[in-house]
């Protein structure tokens, strides 16, 4: 199989997404969930290195531009859980939200039951979940003026410079460099190689309800949706319901050695599908490249931890808050625009980015649930009221 420029130039793109801020961020919500480093570990090298090998069987399998690793959207929702779980008990909840997915895929009411959940409630969940990590800039930004200024020099700069760059990388190069003028970094000790570590799951119905039900629905409606969307409007024809399927059992699978998902990504497979990878035909190999890189940044994600871990937390804070900025940007623009929502959609938003949880129950699935409550009764009152006139 022979790759063009084309297709490594976006499929490098495409990796990048996943293994830079998607990397960091994992990070840092491991030690938001106090995971050791062994645990840490498990978990990269199965959401880049198996999670990559995933995405290229599917890519090879169909001969479609699928590329991704895991869910980054997901990975900040872990990042702000305040639910208490052992580790047992949050591996469940990994393993039940796979299965849920799996189930909706085989059975093939994906869509039936997503039309019951307004996007835009979902778009307003999420962008209250990113919304404290984008707030983080600005205290990132006092500490540092110059990584700061630097940083957001890249995020803009970079991409008109090199089009197939995203901007993460712009932030990351010239962050770093206002780094080397104003820290003193400190001496990295290398971490020794420890294989993936399975750990039995403990079933909890608080795991179902506040991390397995959230994390199902972040992952299908940000990830695998978006996907999908993505090839069937490149003129693709995917197997939806076993794409979604497969996701499912690979997250299940996953599930027992620390991972969040297994799944295709969204933006990255969006990027491999688009016209900038060249011939129709040929822009799966884009997707190949994508799962080719993933695979390598999870095989030698070991050597390059003691590295991420070592730089200032008002960098790491700087990288995650403008790695979600453009999902947040969409996730704000497509809730609010829908202005028939528009009530239930500011509290959905309000509930999320609260991140308050009652009765046990996360804050990500309080706002689902008020949210389409609140749009359901609204709808009926106002079809209610025509009816009347």
């Amino acid at each position: 199989m022979i790759v063009n420029q084309q297709q490594v130039a976006t499929g490098m793109s495409s990796a990048l997404m996943a293994c830079t801020g998607g990397a960091i961020l994992t990070i840092h919500s491991a030690n938001h969930l106090s995971f050791n480093g062994q645990e840490l570990l498990s978990w990269l090298f199965v959401a880049y290195a198996v999670a990559g090998l995933f995405n290229l069987i599917l890519a090879l399998r169909y001969k479609l531009p699928i590329a991704g690793a895991h869910s980054i959207t997901t990975v900040a929702f872990l990042s702000t859980v305040s639910i208490q779980l052992t580790l047992p008990q949050l591996t469940a909840s990994f393993l039940m939200s796979g299965l849920i997915i799996a189930v909706l895929g085989f059975t093939g009411i994906f869509n039936v039951l997503f039309k019951h959940i307004p996007r835009s409630i979902i778009d307003a969940m999420l962008a209250g979940i990113i919304m404290q990590y984008i707030l983080e800039l600005i205290p990132s930004f006092k500490a540092n003026p110059l990584v700061g200024l630097l940083a957001l020099i890249g995020y803009f700069v970079a991409p008109r410079i090199f089009k197939a760059v995203p901007p993460i990388i712009g932030v990351i190069v010239f962050g770093l460099i206002g780094l080397l003028f104003t820290y003193t970094f400190p001496q990295v000790t290398p971490i020794a190689y420890e294989f993936p570590l399975w750990v039995t799951p403990e079933f909890t119905w608080q795991g179902l309800i506040s991390i397995a039900i959230p994390i199902a629905v972040l992952i299908l409606s940000n990830d695998l949706a978006v996907s999908l969307a993505s090839l069937t409007k490149q003129g693709y024809q995917p197997p939806i319901n076993r794409i979604i399927s497969y996701s499912g059992i690979a997250s299940a699978l996953g599930s027992f050695f620390i991972s969040h998902s297994i799944n295709t990504g969204g933006m990255m497979t969006t990027v491999c599908s688009s016209e900038e990878s060249g011939e129709h035909k040929q822009r799966y190999r884009a997707g190949v490249v994508s799962s080719v890189l993933c695979i390598i940044f999870g095989v030698f994600a070991w050597k390059l931890v003691p590295y991420i871990t070592s730089l200032p937390q008002y960098f790491i804070a700087t990288i995650i808050g403008f790695s979600l900025l453009g999902v947040f940007l969409n996730s704000m623009s497509s809730s609010f625009a829908d202005t028939k929502n528009s009530f239930p959609v500011v509290f959905a938003f309000i509930i999320s980015a609260a991140n308050i949880s009652f009765f046990g129950i996360s804050a990500a699935l309080w706002s689902l649930i008020v949210g389409t409550v609140l749009s359901v009764a609204l709808r009926e009152r106002k079809s209610k009221q025509r009816n009347e006139q």
